[in-house]
């Protein structure tokens, strides 16, 4: 896919040269950026086949990113934009690589919306997919190595064999106030989507 993005946003997306393009990182999508065109081609099919990252959308909303556990790149790769309030990066450094000793400054940051994220340790979890007004969209299948971030939507869960999650959101958890629970989708309409590339 071949878009044009304007200079401002441009100046917003997290770069690093490579030759005479730019590789980019905006809004869940990874592409070339031509400095001479300021076109963004996208790369996501190429360089993140479904076997390592899907994104699972319902019209224009992200309701989940997966990066599944054959994702591998050197260096680092971030997965989300900076509207989220949960940051989902990934790291593959050598031997000998070194982050120099810091400490995080004290920031305010508005939090509206839970977002969470599970590591899979290990086992087989099916995921239902819903929308902002509940109405289910499909189900993914999680195993052992697999982290999904849960950007948006509603979303339930069935072990379908004994699993180990960690889980990662913003607290602290208030409890009721929390989230607002639904009834799960009927067994006979569940629908199994197998990894796909984002469109």
């Amino acid at each position: 896919m071949l878009a044009t993005i304007d200079k401002a946003r441009f100046q917003k997306l997290q770069s690093c040269r490579y030759g005479s393009v730019w590789f980019c990182e905006c809004d869940c999508s990874v592409g070339l950026l031509l400095p001479s065109t300021l076109n963004y081609v996208s790369l996501e099919r190429r360089m993140f086949p479904a076997t390592m990252l899907t994104k699972v959308i319902s019209g224009d909303l992200l309701l989940a990113l997966i990066v599944h556990s054959t994702f591998e790149r050197d260096g680092i790769a971030f997965f989300t934009p900076d509207s989220f309030s949960q940051q989902l990066g990934y790291m593959k450094r050598p031997p000998g690589y070194q982050i120099p000793p810091h400490v995080h400054n004290p920031v305010a940051r508005a939090v509206h919306l839970t977002q969470e994220v599970l590591f899979i340790r290990r086992g087989k979890v099916r995921v239902d997919f819903y929308g902002d007004d509940r109405t289910y969209v499909e189900s993914r299948i999680l195993t052992g190595g697999d982290v999904i971030l849960l950007a948006a939507g509603g979303h339930g869960f069935e072990m379908l064999e004994e699993s180990e999650i960690i889980e990662v959101k913003q607290g602290p958890f208030t409890g009721d106030a929390d989230k607002t629970r639904f009834a799960h989708v009927a067994p006979q309409n569940v629908r199994v989507v197998s990894n796909e590339p984002a469109q």
